[in-house]
């Protein structure tokens, strides 16, 4: 998506995106911005309080599968360096963005992977795959594009941990916070981007 430059012209990507059928979560996804902005956006009302947030785009490095794998190649080396490669069973990739992500990082790592999706009539709600790893008595990793409030990243750890998961890294390209860990687990980004 070209750079948007107004609110207005992403009040209505918003609102295009809705009357497609995406949930909050996805077009927060699709937009790479945070839930509450989204709401904030889809509300309509220039009177409440704007959210503070960033717009990450990141579309020149999902383009091309090569750009892809030389991102997923620094979090694959990230994730050897705090907890050993060796020591990953899974890598799970949040559905949409991580996926790609996720999917490199596993072959870099020699892990299975596995996707987590969220289902749709259910915000912040979402199943594994059947199709992929499986994550029960596993050691996994979490991997993301961005990371805005922390609260998909919560919720998946929480669904991860309810599988019988043993969760010991999170791992976005980037990091919207201040933060270091979500629910006692380690999170790396490759970028921090925060308000000053």
């Amino acid at each position: 998506m070209d750079s948007l430059k107004s609110i207005d012209e992403l009040r209505a990507v918003a609102s295009g995106l809705r009357k497609e059928g995406l949930n909050s979560q996805q077009i927060a996804d699709e937009l790479s911005l945070s839930q509450d902005t989204i709401a904030w956006l889809l509300a309509g009302s220039n009177q409440e309080e704007k959210p503070i947030d960033v717009r990450i785009g990141w579309r020149t490095i999902g383009v091309k599968p090569k750009r892809i794998a030389a991102i997923a190649s620094i979090m694959a080396d990230v994730v050897d360096e705090e907890i050993g490669a060796q020591k990953v069973d899974t890598i799970v990739g949040i559905s949409i963005n991580g996926i790609s992500f996720a999917h490199e990082v596993a072959s870099m790592t020699d892990s299975d992977v596995t996707i987590f999706r969220y289902v749709e009539s259910h915000e912040g709600q979402g199943v594994l795959s059947n199709k992929y790893g499986k994550v029960s008595g596993k050691k996994i990793v979490i991997v993301d594009d961005v990371l805005s409030t922390g609260v998909t990243m919560s919720k998946t750890i929480e669904s991860m941990r309810e599988s019988g998961a043993e969760v010991v890294l999170c791992l976005v390209l980037v990091n919207k916070t201040l933060r270091n860990e979500i629910l006692n687990v380690p999170l790396r980004g490759l970028i921090r981007a925060v308000d000053v």
